[in-house]
Protein backbone atom coordinates (compact mmCIF):
# COMPACT_ATOMS: atom_id res chain seq x y z
CA UNK A 1 0.00 0.00 0.00
CA UNK A 2 2.82 2.42 0.93
CA UNK A 3 4.63 1.72 -2.34
CA UNK A 4 1.42 2.21 -4.34
CA UNK A 5 0.75 5.60 -2.72
CA UNK A 6 4.35 6.70 -3.40
CA UNK A 7 4.04 5.67 -7.06
CA UNK A 8 0.74 7.51 -7.50
CA UNK A 9 2.16 10.68 -5.92
CA UNK A 10 5.28 10.53 -8.08
CA UNK A 11 3.50 9.76 -11.37
CA UNK A 12 0.56 12.13 -10.97
CA UNK A 13 0.11 12.72 -14.70
CA UNK A 14 0.05 9.06 -15.70
CA UNK A 15 -2.26 7.95 -12.93
CA UNK A 16 -4.32 11.10 -13.40
CA UNK A 17 -4.96 10.11 -17.02
CA UNK A 18 -6.14 6.66 -15.97
CA UNK A 19 -8.33 8.18 -13.27
CA UNK A 20 -9.86 10.62 -15.77
CA UNK A 21 -10.76 7.77 -18.11
CA UNK A 22 -12.37 5.82 -15.25
CA UNK A 23 -14.33 8.90 -14.17
CA UNK A 24 -15.63 9.48 -17.70
CA UNK A 25 -16.58 5.84 -18.23
CA UNK A 26 -18.29 5.66 -14.81
CA UNK A 27 -20.10 8.94 -15.45
CA UNK A 28 -21.31 7.78 -18.85
CA UNK A 29 -22.54 4.43 -17.52
CA UNK A 30 -24.35 6.05 -14.57
CA UNK A 31 -26.03 8.63 -16.83
CA UNK A 32 -27.07 5.97 -19.35
CA UNK A 33 -28.50 3.78 -16.58
CA UNK A 34 -30.43 6.77 -15.18
CA UNK A 35 -31.80 7.59 -18.64
CA UNK A 36 -32.73 3.94 -19.22
CA UNK A 37 -34.49 3.75 -15.85
CA UNK A 38 -36.19 7.10 -16.45
CA UNK A 39 -37.46 5.95 -19.83
CA UNK A 40 -38.66 2.65 -18.36
CA UNK A 41 -40.46 4.53 -15.58
CA UNK A 42 -42.08 6.87 -18.12
CA UNK A 43 -43.36 3.77 -19.92
CA UNK A 44 -44.79 2.08 -16.85
CA UNK A 45 -45.52 4.68 -14.14
CA UNK A 46 -49.29 4.59 -14.66
CA UNK A 47 -49.40 0.77 -14.80
CA UNK A 48 -47.32 0.59 -11.61
CA UNK A 49 -49.76 2.93 -9.86
CA UNK A 50 -52.66 0.61 -10.71
CA UNK A 51 -51.11 -2.12 -8.52
CA UNK A 52 -52.60 -4.88 -10.67
CA UNK A 53 -51.37 -8.47 -11.01
CA UNK A 54 -53.08 -9.38 -14.27
CA UNK A 55 -54.80 -7.90 -17.31
CA UNK A 56 -57.33 -9.48 -19.66
CA UNK A 57 -57.89 -8.23 -23.20
CA UNK A 58 -58.78 -9.61 -26.60
CA UNK A 59 -56.28 -12.08 -28.02
CA UNK A 60 -56.22 -10.29 -31.39
CA UNK A 61 -54.89 -7.13 -29.69
CA UNK A 62 -51.57 -8.97 -29.08
CA UNK A 63 -51.09 -7.28 -25.73
CA UNK A 64 -51.72 -3.75 -27.02
CA UNK A 65 -54.47 -2.33 -24.80
CA UNK A 66 -55.22 0.43 -27.30
CA UNK A 67 -56.21 -2.20 -29.88
CA UNK A 68 -58.47 -4.24 -27.58
CA UNK A 69 -62.27 -3.94 -27.36
CA UNK A 70 -64.17 -6.04 -24.83
CA UNK A 71 -67.89 -6.72 -25.20
CA UNK A 72 -70.40 -6.13 -22.41
CA UNK A 73 -70.79 -9.90 -21.93
CA UNK A 74 -67.03 -10.41 -21.59
CA UNK A 75 -66.68 -7.59 -19.07
CA UNK A 76 -69.65 -8.91 -17.07
CA UNK A 77 -68.09 -12.39 -16.86
CA UNK A 78 -64.73 -11.00 -15.74
CA UNK A 79 -65.88 -8.35 -13.26
CA UNK A 80 -65.72 -8.82 -9.49
CA UNK A 81 -64.68 -6.77 -6.47
CA UNK A 82 -60.98 -7.25 -7.30
CA UNK A 83 -61.23 -6.04 -10.89
CA UNK A 84 -61.33 -2.69 -12.66
CA UNK A 85 -62.44 -2.09 -16.23
CA UNK A 86 -60.30 0.31 -18.23
CA UNK A 87 -60.56 1.85 -21.67
CA UNK A 88 -57.21 2.93 -23.12
CA UNK A 89 -56.56 4.85 -26.32
CA UNK A 90 -53.89 7.26 -27.62
CA UNK A 91 -55.19 10.79 -28.14
CA UNK A 92 -54.26 14.40 -28.77
CA UNK A 93 -55.32 16.95 -26.16
CA UNK A 94 -55.89 20.41 -27.64
CA UNK A 95 -56.64 23.91 -26.42
CA UNK A 96 -56.23 27.21 -28.30
CA UNK A 97 -53.94 25.68 -30.92
CA UNK A 98 -51.72 23.97 -28.31
CA UNK A 99 -51.44 20.18 -28.46
CA UNK A 100 -50.18 17.38 -26.24
CA UNK A 101 -49.96 13.72 -27.22
CA UNK A 102 -51.42 11.63 -24.43
CA UNK A 103 -53.07 8.35 -23.47
CA UNK A 104 -56.72 8.53 -22.38
CA UNK A 105 -57.66 6.00 -19.70
CA UNK A 106 -61.35 5.57 -19.02
CA UNK A 107 -62.30 4.08 -15.65
CA UNK A 108 -65.16 3.53 -13.23
CA UNK A 109 -64.84 5.80 -10.20
CA UNK A 110 -66.16 3.10 -7.86
CA UNK A 111 -63.43 0.59 -8.77
CA UNK A 112 -60.05 0.19 -7.10
CA UNK A 113 -57.83 1.88 -9.71
CA UNK A 114 -59.75 5.15 -9.52
CA UNK A 115 -59.73 5.01 -5.72
CA UNK A 116 -55.94 4.56 -5.57
CA UNK A 117 -54.98 7.44 -7.89
CA UNK A 118 -52.71 9.94 -6.14
CA UNK A 119 -53.76 13.49 -6.90
CA UNK A 120 -51.26 16.31 -6.46
CA UNK A 121 -53.93 18.96 -6.93
CA UNK A 122 -57.68 19.16 -7.55
CA UNK A 123 -60.13 16.25 -7.33
CA UNK A 124 -61.28 13.18 -9.23
CA UNK A 125 -63.97 13.62 -11.91
CA UNK A 126 -67.33 14.06 -10.18
CA UNK A 127 -69.47 15.03 -13.15
CA UNK A 128 -69.72 14.24 -16.83
CA UNK A 129 -66.98 15.65 -19.09
CA UNK A 130 -64.47 16.12 -16.27
CA UNK A 131 -60.95 14.70 -16.47
CA UNK A 132 -57.73 14.65 -14.47
CA UNK A 133 -54.36 14.78 -16.23
CA UNK A 134 -50.79 13.79 -15.45
CA UNK A 135 -48.90 16.35 -13.39
CA UNK A 136 -46.12 16.11 -15.99
CA UNK A 137 -48.10 18.07 -18.60
CA UNK A 138 -47.26 21.70 -19.31
CA UNK A 139 -49.42 23.38 -16.67
CA UNK A 140 -49.17 26.73 -18.43
CA UNK A 141 -50.95 25.20 -21.42
CA UNK A 142 -53.26 22.82 -19.58
CA UNK A 143 -54.32 24.23 -16.23
CA UNK A 144 -57.05 23.23 -13.80
CA UNK A 145 -60.33 24.69 -15.01
CA UNK A 146 -59.31 24.70 -18.67
CA UNK A 147 -61.66 23.06 -21.16
CA UNK A 148 -59.86 20.93 -23.73
CA UNK A 149 -60.69 18.89 -26.82
CA UNK A 150 -59.65 15.23 -26.71
CA UNK A 151 -59.49 12.70 -29.53
CA UNK A 152 -62.49 12.26 -31.84
CA UNK A 153 -65.02 13.75 -29.44
CA UNK A 154 -66.58 17.16 -30.13
CA UNK A 155 -67.16 17.64 -26.40
CA UNK A 156 -65.05 20.00 -24.30
CA UNK A 157 -63.59 18.35 -21.22
CA UNK A 158 -62.79 20.27 -18.05
CA UNK A 159 -59.49 19.56 -16.28
CA UNK A 160 -60.24 19.22 -12.55
CA UNK A 161 -56.99 17.80 -11.18
CA UNK A 162 -53.43 16.58 -11.63
CA UNK A 163 -52.34 12.98 -11.02
CA UNK A 164 -48.97 11.75 -9.77
CA UNK A 165 -47.13 8.93 -11.58
CA UNK A 166 -49.36 9.11 -14.64
CA UNK A 167 -47.37 8.28 -17.76
CA UNK A 168 -48.13 5.35 -20.06
CA UNK A 169 -45.82 4.39 -22.89
CA UNK A 170 -43.92 7.67 -22.17
CA UNK A 171 -47.06 9.79 -22.79
CA UNK A 172 -48.98 11.65 -20.06
CA UNK A 173 -52.24 10.02 -19.02
CA UNK A 174 -55.68 11.63 -19.02
CA UNK A 175 -58.13 9.90 -16.67
CA UNK A 176 -61.87 10.17 -17.21
CA UNK A 177 -64.98 8.02 -17.10
CA UNK A 178 -65.49 5.07 -19.44
CA UNK A 179 -68.37 6.89 -21.15
CA UNK A 180 -65.88 9.59 -22.15
CA UNK A 181 -63.47 6.92 -23.44
CA UNK A 182 -66.15 5.55 -25.77
CA UNK A 183 -66.91 9.02 -27.14
CA UNK A 184 -63.23 9.88 -27.55
CA UNK A 185 -62.37 6.57 -29.23
CA UNK A 186 -65.55 6.60 -31.31
CA UNK A 187 -66.96 3.21 -30.27
CA UNK A 188 -70.50 2.21 -29.32
CA UNK A 189 -71.88 1.32 -25.89
CA UNK A 190 -71.59 -2.40 -26.71
CA UNK A 191 -67.88 -2.08 -25.84
CA UNK A 192 -67.62 -1.12 -22.13
CA UNK A 193 -63.82 -1.17 -22.08
CA UNK A 194 -60.60 -2.50 -23.53
CA UNK A 195 -58.92 -4.13 -20.51
CA UNK A 196 -60.03 -5.73 -17.27
CA UNK A 197 -57.30 -5.34 -14.64
CA UNK A 198 -57.27 -7.36 -11.44
CA UNK A 199 -55.50 -7.39 -8.09
CA UNK A 200 -55.26 -11.18 -8.46
CA UNK A 201 -54.33 -13.62 -11.21
CA UNK A 202 -57.16 -14.15 -13.69
CA UNK A 203 -58.08 -17.17 -15.80
CA UNK A 204 -60.42 -17.04 -18.79
CA UNK A 205 -62.42 -19.71 -20.62
CA UNK A 206 -63.13 -17.51 -23.63
CA UNK A 207 -60.66 -18.40 -26.41
CA UNK A 208 -60.97 -14.88 -27.85
CA UNK A 209 -59.44 -13.43 -24.68
CA UNK A 210 -55.97 -13.65 -23.20
CA UNK A 211 -54.62 -13.00 -19.71
CA UNK A 212 -51.33 -11.13 -19.25
CA UNK A 213 -49.33 -10.97 -16.06
CA UNK A 214 -48.05 -7.57 -14.96
CA UNK A 215 -44.62 -8.17 -16.51
CA UNK A 216 -46.05 -9.61 -19.73
CA UNK A 217 -48.34 -6.58 -20.05
CA UNK A 218 -45.39 -4.23 -19.54
CA UNK A 219 -43.26 -6.10 -22.07
CA UNK A 220 -46.01 -5.71 -24.67
CA UNK A 221 -45.95 -1.91 -24.44
CA UNK A 222 -44.86 -0.64 -27.88
CA UNK A 223 -41.11 -0.07 -27.91
CA UNK A 224 -40.54 -0.95 -24.24
CA UNK A 225 -38.60 -4.21 -24.70
CA UNK A 226 -36.33 -2.94 -27.54
CA UNK A 227 -35.52 0.22 -25.55
CA UNK A 228 -34.64 -1.81 -22.48
CA UNK A 229 -32.47 -4.21 -24.51
CA UNK A 230 -30.68 -1.36 -26.30
CA UNK A 231 -29.72 0.45 -23.09
CA UNK A 232 -28.70 -2.84 -21.47
CA UNK A 233 -26.35 -3.66 -24.35
CA UNK A 234 -24.88 -0.15 -24.32
CA UNK A 235 -24.13 -0.37 -20.60
CA UNK A 236 -22.71 -3.89 -21.00
CA UNK A 237 -20.41 -2.80 -23.85
CA UNK A 238 -19.20 0.17 -21.81
CA UNK A 239 -18.30 -2.09 -18.89
CA UNK A 240 -16.36 -4.38 -21.26
CA UNK A 241 -14.63 -1.33 -22.77
CA UNK A 242 -13.67 -0.17 -19.28
CA UNK A 243 -12.07 -3.58 -18.66
CA UNK A 244 -10.02 -3.30 -21.86
CA UNK A 245 -8.97 0.31 -21.20
CA UNK A 246 -7.91 -0.33 -17.60
CA UNK A 247 -5.95 -3.43 -18.67
CA UNK A 248 -4.10 -1.51 -21.39
CA UNK A 249 -3.21 1.41 -19.10
CA UNK A 250 -2.02 -0.83 -16.28
CA UNK A 251 -0.02 -2.98 -18.69
CA UNK A 252 1.75 0.08 -20.14
CA UNK A 253 2.51 1.41 -16.66
CA UNK A 254 3.83 -1.98 -15.58
CA UNK A 255 6.12 -2.25 -18.62
CA UNK A 256 7.46 1.25 -17.94
CA UNK A 257 8.17 0.27 -14.31
CA UNK A 258 9.91 -3.01 -15.15
CA UNK A 259 13.45 -1.76 -14.30
CA UNK A 260 12.29 -0.50 -10.90
CA UNK A 261 10.33 -3.68 -10.24
CA UNK A 262 13.37 -5.76 -11.23
CA UNK A 263 15.48 -3.90 -8.66
CA UNK A 264 12.89 -4.64 -5.98
CA UNK A 265 12.87 -8.31 -6.96
CA UNK A 266 16.69 -8.39 -6.82
CA UNK A 267 16.47 -6.98 -3.28
CA UNK A 268 14.29 -9.90 -2.28
CA UNK A 269 10.84 -8.28 -2.43
CA UNK A 270 8.43 -11.17 -3.14
CA UNK A 271 6.12 -11.26 -6.16
CA UNK A 272 3.13 -11.43 -3.82
CA UNK A 273 3.94 -7.98 -2.42
CA UNK A 274 4.28 -6.46 -5.91
CA UNK A 275 1.01 -8.09 -7.02
CA UNK A 276 -0.79 -6.71 -3.95
CA UNK A 277 0.67 -3.30 -4.73
CA UNK A 278 -0.77 -3.44 -8.27
CA UNK A 279 -4.16 -4.55 -6.95
CA UNK A 280 -4.23 -1.69 -4.45
CA UNK A 281 -3.36 0.83 -7.17
CA UNK A 282 -6.17 -0.54 -9.31
CA UNK A 283 -8.63 -0.50 -6.41
CA UNK A 284 -7.72 3.07 -5.49
CA UNK A 285 -8.07 4.31 -9.08
CA UNK A 286 -11.38 2.50 -9.66
CA UNK A 287 -12.90 3.51 -6.31
CA UNK A 288 -11.94 7.17 -6.74
CA UNK A 289 -13.11 7.24 -10.36
CA UNK A 290 -16.44 5.59 -9.57
CA UNK A 291 -17.15 7.94 -6.64
CA UNK A 292 -16.34 11.04 -8.70
CA UNK A 293 -18.44 9.67 -11.59
CA UNK A 294 -21.39 9.07 -9.24
CA UNK A 295 -21.13 12.59 -7.78
CA UNK A 296 -21.02 14.13 -11.27
CA UNK A 297 -24.06 12.05 -12.27
CA UNK A 298 -26.03 13.26 -9.25
CA UNK A 299 -25.11 16.87 -10.03
CA UNK A 300 -26.11 16.41 -13.67
CA UNK A 301 -29.66 15.56 -12.59
CA UNK A 302 -30.16 19.16 -11.49
CA UNK A 303 -29.26 20.45 -14.96
CA UNK A 304 -31.46 18.07 -16.95
CA UNK A 305 -34.80 19.55 -18.08
CA UNK A 306 -37.99 17.93 -16.77
CA UNK A 307 -38.88 16.85 -20.30
CA UNK A 308 -35.99 14.35 -20.24
CA UNK A 309 -36.95 11.18 -18.32
CA UNK A 310 -34.18 10.42 -15.83
CA UNK A 311 -34.34 8.41 -12.63
CA UNK A 312 -31.60 7.31 -10.25
CA UNK A 313 -31.88 4.03 -8.39
CA UNK A 314 -29.00 4.01 -5.94
CA UNK A 315 -29.30 0.25 -5.48
CA UNK A 316 -28.85 -0.23 -9.22
CA UNK A 317 -25.99 2.27 -9.26
CA UNK A 318 -24.35 0.31 -6.44
CA UNK A 319 -24.52 -2.86 -8.54
CA UNK A 320 -23.06 -1.04 -11.54
CA UNK A 321 -20.29 0.39 -9.35
CA UNK A 322 -19.52 -3.11 -8.05
CA UNK A 323 -19.43 -4.39 -11.63
CA UNK A 324 -17.01 -1.65 -12.63
CA UNK A 325 -14.82 -2.40 -9.63
CA UNK A 326 -14.71 -6.11 -10.47
CA UNK A 327 -13.85 -5.43 -14.13
CA UNK A 328 -11.11 -3.04 -13.03
CA UNK A 329 -9.57 -5.63 -10.71
CA UNK A 330 -9.83 -8.23 -13.48
CA UNK A 331 -7.94 -5.78 -15.68
CA UNK A 332 -5.02 -6.03 -13.25
CA UNK A 333 -4.54 -9.74 -13.96
CA UNK A 334 -2.32 -9.28 -17.03
CA UNK A 335 0.01 -6.73 -15.35
CA UNK A 336 0.27 -9.07 -12.35
CA UNK A 337 1.27 -11.94 -14.65
CA UNK A 338 3.94 -9.69 -16.19
CA UNK A 339 5.24 -8.88 -12.70
CA UNK A 340 5.31 -12.56 -11.70
CA UNK A 341 7.58 -13.35 -14.67
CA UNK A 342 10.14 -10.60 -14.04
CA UNK A 343 13.73 -11.85 -14.28
CA UNK A 344 15.93 -9.25 -12.52
CA UNK A 345 19.07 -10.42 -14.37
CA UNK A 346 17.58 -10.02 -17.88
CA UNK A 347 15.89 -6.68 -17.07
CA UNK A 348 18.79 -5.03 -15.22
CA UNK A 349 21.51 -6.78 -17.17
CA UNK A 350 24.37 -8.84 -15.92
Amino acid sequence: MFLAIREIKKEKLRYGLILTVVVLISYLIFILSALALGLATANTAAVDSWQSKSFVMTKDANGNAGQSLLTAKQVSQLSNRNTATLGITPVNMKIDGKRESAQFVGMNNDEYIAKELQLTKGHLPKAANEVVVADSVNKDNFGIGDKVSIGLSDTKYKIVGYVKNATYNTAPVIYGELAEWRAIKGVSDQFPGSVVASKTSQSVDDNTLKTYSYQAFINKLPGYTPQKATFGLMIGFLIVISLIVITIFLYILTVQKLPNLAVLRAQGIPNRFLAQNTLFETFFIMATGIIVGAVLSALTEFGIPDSVPMAFDWGLMGLIAAGLMVTGLLGAIIPIRVISKIDPVSVIGG
